[in-house]
């Protein structure tokens, strides 16, 4: 049970508000680091092996305690573990500001990720319980639009706060904001919690955090320490082993388990599992390449990066504010389908980039990519907590969460490898890299990780216009081969979609009444009008509008 629905609707978008606060500020640091790292290697003198853990620490933080953090707010309380991870990130992000050294800056960045796991896991889970029916619908459209703004927005903000106000500014502006949504959640979000809920599964919290935290961190370290090499093959070896001890946990505990594992007996849980990930894998990966392509081949300052991504971002928004009011008028599997194949028909887009293009070849690529990913987050995060009845929803919010981060840390982790592979091997194949002989191979990785004009630079001056030349198309060429490969990726995930996702799997409570023969839309108008006037006292409001369309 959860406990009695007292908010009303303007108490319901505060909750909505800080919800959003919090996500875009948590997403926000996936990437407005990146465009900081020149400024941080000069502080701290950091070498590469540093700088990638500045990175990384935050995903493995982020990755490793989203189910955990899920299980525990059902269990603890939402509000209460919301506001716990407000002020873990909060603190760590304070931490970050303040750092001397780059160790320093990685561990404060690892516990920054673990609060915004928290944020990320339970924010879901918050608008489920105050929003049912079109209503939820519409806030989830909202929830969409800041998950890809935080993206999207990314090397624009960090632009501006790096060239304006210092690095470390990236992370000290959480503070002020974070304090204000903070105040906002204590005083004006109600709690509501699993009132019968078992003790907290221990044993499985700790063995699945271990597992995913050995899987993450073999795909983040897995390119720079090698494939094979004994500390990554270890790892995946350990967290396999922890994994299946997890699932032998949980099967045990049943109903008492952090873990259902009943769910993936439900076929709309798995495809929108696998679709996520899949999502995730194919988008951040392109975009990071998109970045990087635009900030070190067309040599675009970070702030006039983020400019010339504003085409994606503005399509991305919309495109989730109509979003949000469809997915209670149009079946769930077209919205999900239908996204990713405009996924991957942006990412095949890229091709229409050359040597000598500029970054207006880019843009229908960018409208393409910001249509699918608006069209994808609203379904993906109301779809993630229907499956389960509403006390279990922080639960189900963090297994989906878990799933885009994985996704994450796989398409980093495999496209990177692949893109740096790709390209390397392009430029020793060229004619300028056969000149260059066994150096040829070191100057394509520094192509790869964007150092192309500098290396050219470098070289006998007779020699740097073809070298310079060759690496921007070794560059190129690498991006849409690779960027072709995300594309296969996400319409393998629209396939899923299409054909995984059933109204008639999801609870009740999300699923609503469906009574005409001919699909129409129907709503359950008396409860609705009880979730507006704030009069339902105890059991979860039903009030929710479908539309079955052949798909339940």
């Amino acid at each position: 049970m959860m406990s009695g629905r007292t908010t009303s609707v303007g108490g319901r978008g505060w909750t909505l508000a800080v919800v959003c606060v919090a996500t875009f500020m948590l997403l926000l640091d996936l990437t407005v680091v990146n465009v900081a790292l020149p400024d941080i290697r000069d502080a701290f003198d950091a070498s590469f092996t540093s700088l990638q853990w500045v990175l990384d620490a935050y995903a493995l933080g982020l990755a490793a305690v989203l189910l955990t953090a899920g299980s525990l707010a059902d269990r603890l309380g939402r509000k209460r573990v919301f506001n716990m991870g407000f002020v873990v990130f909060l603190a760590a992000s304070l931490a970050c500001g303040l750092a001397d050294d780059a160790v320093v800056l990685s561990v404060a960045r690892g516990v920054q990720g673990l609060g915004g796991a928290v944020l990320f896991a339970v924010g879901p889970a918050l608008i489920g319980q105050e929003y049912r029916g079109k209503d939820r619908g519409k806030a989830f459209g909202v929830f969409g639009g800041v998950v890809g703004l935080s993206i999207a927005f990314g090397p624009l903000i960090g632009g501006a706060l790096t060239d304006g106000l210092g690095w470390r500014w990236i992370f000290l502006v959480n503070l002020p904001v974070g304090l204000l949504a903070m105040a906002v959640s204590t005083l004006r979000m109600r709690e509501s919690r699993e009132e019968s809920a078992p003790a907290v599964d221990w044993w499985g919290l700790v063995l699945f955090t271990g597992a995913l935290t050995l899987l993450v961190l073999a795909l983040l370290r897995g390119e720079a320490e090698g494939w094979g090499s004994a500390p990554i093959v270890g790892m995946f070896v350990a967290s396999v082993v922890l994994l299946a001890a997890f699932g032998v946990v949980e099967r045990r505990r049943g109903e008492r388990a952090m873990f259902q594992l009943s769910l993936f007996r439900n076929r709309t849980f798995n495809g929108v599992s696998v679709v996520t990930l899949l999502c995730a894998a194919a988008t951040m990966s392109a975009i990071f390449l998109l970045v990087s392509y635009v900030q070190n081949v067309l040599a675009y300052s970070p702030w006039e990066t983020g400019l010339r991504f504003l085409p994606l971002t503005g399509t991305l928004f919309v495109a989730a504010a109509i979003s949000g009011s469809l997915t209670t008028r149009v079946p769930q599997r077209l919205l999900m389908g239908t996204s990713l194949a405009l996924i991957a028909l942006g990412l095949s887009l890229v091709a229409l980039t050359g040597p000598d293009t500029s970054w207006t070849a880019l843009l229908p690529s960018m409208f393409g990519i910001g249509l699918g990913m608006g069209l994808f987050n609203p379904p993906r995060a109301s779809l993630s907590i229907a499956v389960v009845e509403p006390s279990k929803a922080g639960m189900a919010s963090g297994i989906n969460e878990t799933f885009q981060q994985v996704g994450v840390a796989i398409g980093i982790a495999g496209f990177g490898a692949a893109f740096q592979g790709r390209v390397t091997d392009l430029f020793v194949q060229s004619e300028a890299g056969r000149q260059l002989g066994v150096s040829a191979h070191e100057f394509g990785a520094a192509v790869a990780a964007g150092g192309g004009a500098e290396a050219a630079g470098r070289a006998p001056s007779e020699m740097a216009p073809a070298l310079e030349a060759a690496a921007r198309t070794a560059f190129v060429d690498g991006l849409t081969d690779v960027m072709f490969v995300c594309a296969i990726i996400a319409a393998v995930g629209a396939v899923v979609g299409f054909v995984f996702i059933r109204t008639r799997d999801l609870h009740e409570s999300a699923r609503g009444e469906t009574v005409d023969a001919e699909h129409r839309t129907v709503v359950n108008t008396a409860d609705a009008q009880g979730l507006l006037e704030g009069e339902s006292a105890g059991a979860p409001v039903v009030a929710q509008s479908v539309r079955t369309g052949g798909d339940g």
